[in-house]
């Protein structure tokens, strides 16, 4: 059988402090570690030590762009360069001349209105593309026009700007093929990079027309001449409207020769429909009918 027995209260004092000596600990007599503290889970600062800077955002760095696009891109036509003015500005409102000032429409178009009629065209059907080139042009002005059959040929080409001068001349007889009938004078008319070419006269040297003067305005009978330098030369004068296919009047073979001698004659012809009248005076017959001519305009009212 178990016999417990229950101690007596001096035992309970000495079990008390045996207990406390364990608590207390009996190694060398150093404290016992303290209880471990629950660790922050921010960051921590030393309170020594300055709390570090707040970092610059970063600057977002583009993606490099491939060369090849990954949609079509639709070609732009180049921008046509804006020809540069001597001239002052025009008044508010006031109308710019479709030409320039002091120069007049010849041939192929008479007025503006002819123009925006051909550019509309030209824009929905691409009709009579000629226009947009001024060989082309000079020489429908000459063969087509004034009726010189025998100038086929682009002697020279100088281009600035709205203004073209080009040197036509006859591609045979070999001789021939070393002249330049005549340089004639084209302009842009009207507005926009499909302004078309238009013939205003001519840049004459040893053969000129020079009365009446560019531009005036003329009647039947018509006093007509100039100065040539040439050798045995005959000159015939024309009088043409664009809205006729034959000549208003004509006047032939005047005698001529010499440097720089004046020549002149008299022209009668009918009764003009259009503003503004070509004057043509050539001379020729030594290698082609048509060696050498000269253009002004004159104007009915």
């Amino acid at each position: 059988m178990n016999i417990r027995l229950l101690p007596t209260r001096p035992h309970r004092f000495l079990a008390a402090a045996v207990t406390g000596l364990l608590l207390t600990g009996c190694d060398d007599g150093a404290p016992a570690p303290p209880a471990p503290t629950a660790r922050p889970t921010g960051t921590l600062h030393s309170p020594s030590a300055p709390p570090p800077a707040t970092p610059e955002p970063a600057t977002p760095t583009l993606a490099a762009t491939s060369t090849t696009p990954t949609t079509p891109i639709t070609p732009t036509a180049p921008a046509i360069p804006k020809p540069t003015s001597t001239r002052a500005p025009s008044a508010p409102g006031a109308a710019e001349p479709a030409l320039g000032a002091g120069l007049h429409p010849l041939w192929p178009f008479t007025t503006p209105a002819q123009v925006r009629d051909w550019q509309r065209a030209y824009r929905e059907r691409g009709h009579q593309p000629w226009h947009l080139d001024a060989d082309q042009t000079a020489l429908s002005f000459v063969r087509g026009y004034l009726g010189f059959g025998e100038i086929d040929r682009i002697a020279s080409r100088s281009v600035s700007g709205r203004h073209a001068r080009i040197g036509v001349g006859p591609s045979a007889p070999e001789e021939a093929r070393r002249s330049t009938a005549a340089v004639i004078h084209l302009v842009r008319y009207g507005t926009g990079p499909d302004a078309p070419w238009e013939v205003v006269g001519t840049d004459d040297t040893t053969f000129t027309l020079t009365a009446p003067a560019y531009g005036a305005t003329a009647r039947s009978p018509l006093r007509v001449g100039g100065r040539i330098t040439g050798v045995d030369e005959s000159i015939n004068v024309q009088v043409r409207q664009p809205s006729s296919a034959r000549p208003l009047g004509t006047a032939c073979c005047v005698p001529a020769g010499g440097s720089e001698q004046p020549w002149t004659t008299t022209v009668s012809y009918t009764r003009p429909t259009d503003e503004v009248l070509t004057l043509v005076a050539s001379t020729g017959g030594h290698l082609t009918e048509v060696e050498r001519f000269t253009v002004t305009a004159i104007r009915t009212r």
